[in-house]
C-alpha cells in the first residue's frame, strides 16, 4: 500500500510541538521542521549539540541538524507500539546545551487498515439438541482485528440464515458479543449437520474481512441449558499474587438430568492472553491464577466463562479481575544533559544537570522525589512531574573543593520505599581569586660582612592556593632606598625561586642592617600580589685591628711616664687606652705586657690596660724603663696592636735629665757617650733653675688668687679633676700634684702652658723639632733650638694655716 503523508502542527506553546503521521511510513520520511516550529536557528541546533531523548527503547525518529527536520528512522507499526491503546503517540524531548534547554515533541501515530479481522480457529463446532427452543443463543467466536477506530472490526455476518440469526451485543470494553440465535426449530431427521460461515468485516477502505466455519451437529432433545448464578463476577487481586491463587468459583445449574444436566466450564477469551494467565476447573468452575500479574502492563482483565451441558446447551458469564498495584519498581534515572565542569565564580542557580526519572508504579508508589547530600553547594529543582535539574545553590570555591562527587538519590513514596541513585562527577574550574601568601609575616636574615657579591642570603617563599597559571608566583624587589642608595644596589631577588642574593660586599662598620620589601605576584589575569618586609642583619667579622688612643705614638717624639722611687706596690703608672671599631667579642680587648726592661716591676691590667707596679720601687731600679704592651681583640683569628710605654723612675729632675740623653739616643742618634753626658748636665742645670723660678711664680700666683677670692663675695668651691692624684697609704703628704714644664736650652725664649692636672707623669721629648712641639692634653711648647724637654714633676702640698690643698688643686687646674 502507498500512503500519503499527513502532516500538521496541532499546537505550539511553551516549547511543545505535536505532529501526526500515519504508521508504516518509509525510512527517511519527513515528519516536521522542528527548527521552524520551535523558532530555533539551525546554528543553534549545531552549536547546542541538539539530540533527541525518548523514553522508548526503540528510536523511531531522528533529527537532521543541518535542515532542522525530524525524519522517520525506523518503520513504525502502530499495533506493535501501542496495541489497542488510542491515541498512539511517541513522546520525544529535544535537548540543547550551553545553555541547557529542552523541548517536548509529541508524534501521534495514526492507524491505517493494514490488518484484516481474523479468528483464532478455523472452525467452531456446536452440538445442538433438536429440542432447542426458538431464541436459543449460542456464543460464537469473536474475531480479532489489530487495527483501531474505523479500521477495526465493525460487523459480522452469518450465512446461511435459514435456522439461525446473528445477534451482536456491545460490551463495556468496546467489543461486540457475537451470538447465534435459533429462529427455527432444528430437525435432526431432516438435517443432522449444519455448516455455517461467520464473516467478520472491518471499516477500512477497502474493507478487509475474515471468516470461520460454524459446524453444527444436531443432537437429540435436551430441553434445558445451564444457567449461571451471576452474570458478572468481580475479583480484586494484587499484582504480586503467586501462581495458583484462587480468584473465584463460578457456578451454573442445568435442570436436565443425566448427561444432559452435567455442566462443564471453559474460558472463551480469544483476543488476549486471558487463557494463558487464568485457568478454570472444567468440572468445579474454580478460577485460578496461572501466570504472573503486572499492574504496569495490565490493570484489569475480563474473563469470559462458558458453561455447557452434555446436550450442547450453554450459558456464559463474565469475571472482572481488577489488579491492584504494589511498589515493585525502582525509580529509573536517565541523564538527559550534564556539564562536566563549572567555574568557581558561577552564580547560584547555574544548571549543572537535567535528568528524567521514571517509576511505572501508580499512585503513591509512583510519586518520586530526588535529593542530594545536605553538605554540598547544590540544589535539586523540579521542572515538571518527571524532570529534575541540579543547580548550584551557593558560591563555589575551587581551593576548598576542586571536585564534587554528587550522589543523586530518587525515592518513591511506596511502603516500603524504593530508591535509585546515580553519582555525578563535577570538576570546579579555577579563577584567580587568591593572592600569593608568604610563609611569614616578615623575614630576618643574617649575612657576615665582607661577603662575596652574588652570595645567596636566604629564600622568601610564597604560596598561591589557586591552580596552574593562577598559582605561578614571581618575586619582585620593590623600589626603595637605603641611606639614599637604591636597594637594588644592595640585593637582588630571583623572580622564579625567591632567592635573595647580595649584589655588593657589605661592611658592618658602614651599615649594620637594612630592610626592603619583596612583592609576590601570581600569573593570573589580572594578577594578584602581596608584600613582605625583609630585614638583613650584617654580622661583624674581625676585620679591624685595635687602635691605640693613648699613649700617642708619634714618629718624632718620645713619651715617658714618671714614677717616683717612693711609689708603692700597685702604683698607677699610666693607662693604655685602645678601641676596636668591630663589635661584640671582636671588640673585646685584652692587654698584655709583651716586653719590659724589668718584667718584675710592672704589670698590665688584662681588661683595663692599667700599668701598675707589682713591687716596691727601689733605688736599684733603672731610671729608664721601656715597656711593650700588646693589645689583642677577641676575634677569630684575633688581631692586635703594639704600643711602647717609656717610664722614667725618678724622684727629681736631675735624675730624669741624667737619663734623658739615653732616651734620645735610643730613638734618634748614635753619638759619642761623652757628648750625651755633657748635654744632659747642661739640661738638668737649666731645668733646675727653671723649676725654682716656676715654683716661686706659682706661690706668688696662688697668693694673689687667694687675695682676690678673699675680697670677693663668691664662694670658693674646690674642684678636683677626675684621676688628678694618687692617694698613697704612706708618707705625710695626702696628695701629689703634678706640674708640667716645657723648657728649651734658652729659657728666655720659651713659653709654658699648664693645660691639665692628672695622675699620669708624662715626659715628652722631641729632639728633631725646630718649631712648636705638642705635649699631651693641650700643652704647647714653643722652642727656638733643636732640643726641647717636656716633663711632669710632682709637688707635694701640705695642709697649713687652715688652708686645704683642695684650693691649691683648684687653682692649679685652672692654670
Amino acid at each position: 500500500h502507498l500512503f500519503f503523508l499527513m502532516y500538521f502542527i496541532n499546537c505550539i506553546f511553551a516549547g511543545q510541538v505535536t505532529y501526526s503521521i500515519p504508521e508504516e511510513m518509509a525510512k527517511g520520511s519527513f515528519v516536521g521542521n522542528i527548527a521552524q516550529d520551535l523558532g530555533l536557528d539551525l546554528k543553534r541546533l549545531r552549536s547546542g549539540k541538539a539530540r533527541i531523548y525518548t523514553e522508548d527503547s526503540a528510536e523511531y525518529i531522528e533529527l537532521n541538524k543541518d535542515k532542522g527536520s525530524l525524519l522517520v528512522k525506523e518503520r513504525i507499526d502502530r499495533e506493535t507500539l501501542c496495541g489497542q491503546t488510542t491515541p498512539c503517540a511517541l513522546h520525544l524531548q529535544i535537548t540543547l546545551e550551553e545553555p541547557i534547554e529542552f523541548y517536548t515533541v509529541t508524534v501521534e501515530i495514526n492507524d491505517i487498515n493494514d490488518n484484516a479481522p481474523s479468528f483464532k480457529k478455523d472452525e467452531m463446532k456446536f452440538r445442538i439438541s433438536e429440542s432447542a427452543v426458538i431464541g436459543a443463543k449460542f456464543m460464537l467466536e469473536r474475531a480479532m482485528d489489530l487495527d483501531v477506530g474505523v479500521n477495526g472490526l465493525q460487523s459480522y455476518s452469518l450465512k446461511p440464515t435459514d435456522n439461525f440469526n446473528l445477534k451482536l451485543q456491545n460490551q463495556q470494553d468496546g467489543s461486540k458479543k457475537v451470538e447465534m440465535v435459533l429462529q427455527k426449530h432444528l430437525d435432526r431427521e431432516a438435517q443432522e449437520h449444519l455448516s455455517l460461515t461467520l464473516t467478520a468485516i472491518d471499516g477500512g477502505d477497502p474493507q478487509l474481512s475474515g471468516t470461520i466455519r460454524v459446524e453444527i451437529s444436531v443432537l437429540d432433545a435436551n430441553d434445558n441449558a445451564p444457567v449461571f448464578t451471576q452474570e458478572i463476577y468481580k475479583v480484586i487481586v494484587t499484582e504480586t499474587a503467586p501462581q495458583g491463587t484462587v480468584l473465584c468459583t463460578v457456578s451454573a445449574a442445568d435442570a436436565d438430568e443425566g448427561s444432559n444436566g452435567k455442566v462443564s466450564y471453559s474460558i472463551k477469551n480469544t483476543l488476549d492472553d486471558v487463557p494463558i494467565m487464568f485457568e478454570i476447573g472444567e468440572e468445579n468452575g474454580v478460577v485460578t491464577l496461572n501466570g504472573n500479574l503486572d499492574y504496569e502492563k495490565s490493570k484489569d482483565y475480563e474473563i469470559h466463562v462458558q458453561a455447557s451441558d452434555e446436550g450442547g446447551l450453554t450459558d456464559s458469564c463474565k469475571i472482572m479481575v481488577e489488579v491492584t498495584d504494589t511498589n515493585d519498581n525502582h525509580p529509573s534515572i536517565n541523564i538527559m544533559s550534564k556539564t562536566n565542569s563549572v567555574s568557581e565564580n558561577s552564580s547560584p542557580g547555574t544548571v549543572v544537570t537535567i535528568f528524567n526519572v521514571q517509576d511505572p508504579d501508580s499512585g503513591e508508589n509512583g510519586k518520586v522525589s530526588c535529593f542530594i547530600a545536605d553538605n554540598m553547594p547544590f540544589l535539586m529543582k523540579t521542572t515538571s512531574k518527571k524532570f529534575f535539574s541540579l543547580v548550584t545553590d551557593s558560591d563555589l570555591d575551587r581551593e576548598r573543593a576542586s571536585e564534587y562527587n554528587i550522589t543523586v538519590t530518587c525515592s518513591d513514596e511506596g511502603v516500603p520505599s524504593l530508591s535509585s541513585s546515580v553519582t555525578l562527577t563535577l570538576q570546579i574550574s579555577d579563577v584567580n581569586d587568591n593572592p600569593p601568601v608568604f610563609e611569614r609575616s616578615s623575614y630576618e636574615a643574617y649575612i657576615v660582612e665582607n661577603n662575596t657579591p652574588g652570595l645567596s642570603i636566604f629564600t622568601v617563599k610564597a604560596t598561591d592556593s589557586d591552580w596552574n597559571q593562577n598559582a605561578r608566583v614571581s618575586y619582585i624587589l620593590e623600589d626603595s632606598s637605603v641611606n639614599g642608595v637604591p636597594v637594588s644596589s644592595y640585593v637582588s631577588v630571583s623572580a622564579d625561586s625567591g632567592v635573595i642574593h647580595a649584589v655588593r660586599s657589605f661592611d658592618y662598620e658602614q651599615i649594620k642592617d637594612f630592610q626592603f620589601r619583596v612583592k609576590a605576584q601570581d600569573g593570573g589575569s589580572p594578577p594578584l600580589s602581596s608584600n613582605v618586609t625583609v630585614k638583613i642583619m650584617i654580622q661583624d667579622q674581625n676585620d679591624n685591628a685595635p687602635q691605640v688612643l693613648y699613649p700617642v705614638q708619634t714618629g718624632g717624639s718620645l713619651v715617658a711616664e714618671m714614677v717616683p722611687r717612693s711609689a708603692d706596690v700597685g702604683y698607677l703608672v699610666t693607662k693604655v687606652v685602645a678601641v676596636d671599631v668591630d663589635s661584640g667579642q671582636n671588640a673585646w680587648l685584652s692587654y698584655k705586657l709583651q716586653k719590659a726592661t724589668d718584667r718584675a716591676l710592672f704589670e698590665v691590667g688584662l681588661q683595663n690596660g692599667e700599668v701598675r707596679t707589682i713591687r716596691q720601687v727601689t733605688d736599684k731600679d733603672a731610671v729608664k724603663q721601656r715597656l711593650t704592651v700588646i693589645v689583642e681583640d677577641n676575634g677569630q683569628p684575633s688581631r692586635s696592636a703594639t704600643v711602647i710605654v717609656n717610664v722614667a723612675v725618678a724622684d727629681s729632675f736631675p735624675e730624669v735629665l741624667s737619663e734623658f740623653t739615653d732616651f734620645t739616643h735610643d730613638k734618634e742618634y748614635n753619638e759619642n757617650l761623652t757628648f750625651y753626658l755633657v748635654l744632659a748636665l747642661a739640661v738638668v742645670s737649666f731645668l733646675f733653675i727653671t723649676c725654682v723660678v716656676v715654683i716661686i711664680s706659682v706661690k706668688i700666683y696662688r697668693w694673689r688668687q687667694s687675695r682676690i677670692l678673699y675680697h670677693s663675695n663668691l664662694p670658693v668651691i674646690p674642684y678636683y679633676p677626675p684621676r688628678y692624684s694618687d692617694t698613697l697609704g704612706t708618707g705625710t703628704l695626702p696628695h701629689v700634684y703634678n706640674y708640667e714644664v716645657c723648657r728649651t736650652t734658652d729659657s728666655r725664649k720659651s713659653d709654658c702652658k699648664f693645660g691639665r692636672a692628672g695622675s699620669q707623669n708624662v715626659l715628652i721629648m722631641d729632639p728633631s723639632s725646630t718649631g712648636t712641639i705638642s705635649c699631651l692634653y693641650g700643652r704647647q711648647c714653643r722652642i727656638h733650638r733643636d732640643d726641647a724637654l717636656c716633663f711632669t714633676f710632682p709637688i707635694n702640698i701640705r695642709k697649713s694655716n687652715g688652708t686645704v690643698s683642695g684650693n691649691s688643686r683648684n687653682h692649679r687646674h685652672k692654670r
